[in-house]
């Protein structure tokens, strides 16, 4: 089976007559309809762990997704307990496992206590397409800067390395100096190269190889960063396809 992450950075403060995140979530449905042999709904399930399970952004996905009839919608909650019965079973079956944005250290502190990290390990390489937003995007990867700890900006490296690239998300925020963090950490060692988004752009990997970039966003890029031989670093400007 082909293995698929969709990694993005959402759209946090839209442009008059943008679409916000919307395009972006329909990509990632059409990357589950594209694994399916039966033409069949996509089996989407929702895993909000970085946002608490908070009732609030599952009743947002349960309005847009849960009366559409191309779609199975499913939430995997873990406070207080797991909302399946075996979160294995419930995970091989899906088409698209869907990870809200939210804070990346909590997230990977509360699925490790419940064995997430392994599961998904098996979903990944089963070929279900495995996507989300920010903390959503940034957990596929070695790790990134996150404010989880503080507003300041902090380096993560705990994340599940399935693709081995750090990853930073909305790198155009004008609220905190993403960009030039993510390009500090990455020249002095303390991430591994790899790929930053602007908001509105998704990154989609097969295997660990990235394959394309979207966006919602005219204008808006990834970027490729690396550390170079002199303590510093190079950036490489990727030009995703709209959507």
């Amino acid at each position: 089976m082909r293995r698929q992450v969709f990694a993005f950075s959402g759209v946090i403060q839209p442009r008059p007559g943008e679409r916000g995140n919307r395009p972006l979530l329909e990509h990632v449905l059409a990357l589950g309809a594209a694994r399916r042999t039966d033409g069949g709904p996509v089996r989407l399930c929702y895993v909000p762990t970085a946002v608490g399970d908070d009732p609030a952004a599952v009743g947002a996905y349960q309005r847009v997704f849960g009366g559409r009839d191309d779609v199975v919608l499913s939430v995997l909650r873990l406070f207080p307990q797991p909302s399946v019965p075996d979160v294995r079973s419930h995970l091989l079956t899906q088409d698209v496992v869907l990870v809200e944005g939210g804070s990346v250290v909590n997230l990977m502190a509360v699925w490790r206590a419940h064995g997430l990290h392994t599961v998904l390990r098996e979903c990944w390489e089963a070929g279900v397409v495995l996507a989300g937003p920010s903390a959503g995007s940034l957990c596929w990867h070695v790790g990134g800067p996150t404010d989880s700890w503080s507003d300041r900006l902090d380096p993560f490296t705990e994340g599940l390395g399935f693709l081995p690239y750090s990853n930073g998300v909305h790198d155009d925020l004008t609220d905190q100096p993403r960009r030039e963090t993510y390009r500090r950490l990455v020249a002095a060692g303390t991430l591994p190269a790899g790929y930053a988004t602007e908001d509105g752009v998704g990154l989609h990997y097969v295997g660990s190889e990235l394959a394309e970039a979207v966006t919602v966003r005219p204008g808006a890029r990834a970027w490729r960063v690396d550390p170079d031989d002199r303590g510093g670093w190079t950036e490489r400007a990727i030009t995703p396809r709209e959507i």
